[in-house]
């Protein structure tokens, strides 16, 4: 029985780089994107199948999760990928776009998630990678709300990680640098004329498929151009001077 596997923004970037991956070893794939023309051309690549969806929307991942179970009969891994740059100016605020921004990059993983562990579970447990980044790691100035949103899909992975476990689905994000895809065309001649090493979407899906099978729940991975894949190290926070610790309901 095939190994399936649900790509989310996957019609391009790293997303079209995982699916290419993992059907080269035999995974079937489902392929979610707004661009239905990119989507039906990849999934006759990789002889897939397609959904042309907008993830900041709820029935998005529903029917994206029922397609996986309608044409292959179950689901082993979900990569959350889809996401948009934030370009947000708080100075000269535009609420269409922060909603939007806000819709895909975080409303996104939630409704995947949420979607997606009920067939993951039924299909005897699995594995769902997030695509965060280094901005969901550090401040980026560069871009506020963009860094806002992957902070905020870095935490749901984390105080997911343990529950998730307990029902066998391992849940992890990578964390990549600046990568060559759609999201930094307009700025990827700045980088070149710099000397600035970006990542390519090949870089990324291999560690996206090292992520689906990192055997400590929650692991977040750090991709820079030239390293491997190394997982993030918290710090850790003190905690009270005194007492014990707090109860978990």
């Amino acid at each position: 029985m095939s190994t399936v596997a649900l790509i989310t923004g996957a019609a391009s970037g790293i997303g079209a780089a995982v699916a290419r991956r993992l059907s080269a070893g035999g995974v079937k794939c489902v392929l979610v994107d707004l661009d239905a023309e990119g989507a039906e051309r990849l999934a006759k690549e990789v002889d897939g199948t397609w959904l042309a969806a907008d993830v900041s929307r709820e029935e998005a991942s529903l029917e994206a999760v029922a397609l996986a179970e309608q044409r292959y009969g179950r689901l082993d891994l979900l990569h959350l990928n889809a996401g948009i740059p934030g370009r947000v100016d708080l100075a000269d605020f535009d609420l269409e776009r922060y909603r939007q921004v806000v819709g895909v990059n975080v409303d996104g993983v939630v409704f995947g998630v949420r979607a997606g562990v009920p067939l993951l579970k039924r299909s005897g447990g699995g594995a769902i990678v997030v695509t965060s980044s280094l901005a969901g790691l550090v401040g980026f100035a560069g871009d506020p709300i963009y860094t806002m949103t992957k902070h905020a899909v870095v935490g749901l992975v984390r105080a997911l990680a343990e529950p998730l476990a307990a029902q066998n689905i391992r849940i992890g994000a990578v964390c990549p640098g600046f990568t060559d895809t759609p999201l930094v065309a307009e700025s990827r001649e700045m980088f070149v004329n710099a000397g600035f090493p970006l990542l390519t979407a090949e870089d990324v899906a291999a560690a996206v498929e090292s992520a689906f099978y990192a055997e400590t729940p929650g692991t977040l991975l750090i991709v820079q151009p030239g390293r491997p894949p190394v997982p993030y190290r918290y710090a850790g926070v003190p905690g009270p001077a005194g007492g014990r610790r707090p109860p978990v309901s």
